[in-house]
């Protein structure tokens, strides 16, 4: 299984997350710009996304909804803030209601996902930042990094085809 470690640092409200992939970093690059491929691994295997937007620039805008098993739906959205192929890439995330604008009551929180040859593997690690404790606690709560640990399962098969 590509995931090797989580770590949730209250004390600089981070959540980090560690995979390592047998494909070169300019192939695992892909499953970020290309929404097709984001759509087979970005939520658990129970939560599958669809993005409906997928504006991959910085200052670019994505959209999404993740369909669960009895088919609720949560959506989602993201920010790019910086983008530096094939390394590097900055957004910001947070939950939309059901016509896809903002929720003004879940948090967003901040993520930088970057990715490095580790002898011809790829390690991507995902660095997310929280704006409290509380925010923090409240995204583990609902299960945050159980579900990341799943989707970044799912990232073998993909880079594999």
């Amino acid at each position: 299984m590509p995931f090797i470690s989580s770590h949730k640092d209250a004390e600089n409200l981070t959540m980090t997350m560690v995979a390592e992939f047998d494909a070169k970093v300019e192939r695992v690059w892909q499953i970020w710009e290309d929404p097709r491929q984001l759509e087979k691994w970005w939520g658990p295997p129970t939560w599958p996304a669809t993005f409906d937007s997928h504006d991959f620039v910085p200052g670019g805008r994505a959209s999404y909804y993740m369909t669960g098993p009895d088919g609720e739906k949560a959506a989602g959205w993201w920010l790019f803030t910086d983008i530096s192929a094939p390394t590097t890439l900055t957004f910001d995330d947070g939950f939309a209601d059901d016509t896809g604008n903002p929720s003004s009551t879940l948090p967003v929180t901040h993520a930088v996902a970057t990715l490095e040859d580790v002898d011809g593997r790829t390690r991507m690690t995902i660095r997310t930042r929280f704006d409290s404790v509380q925010q923090l606690e409240e995204l583990v709560e609902m299960g945050m990094d159980e579900g990341m640990a799943l989707a970044l399962g799912q990232i073998d098969a993909i880079v594999a085809d």
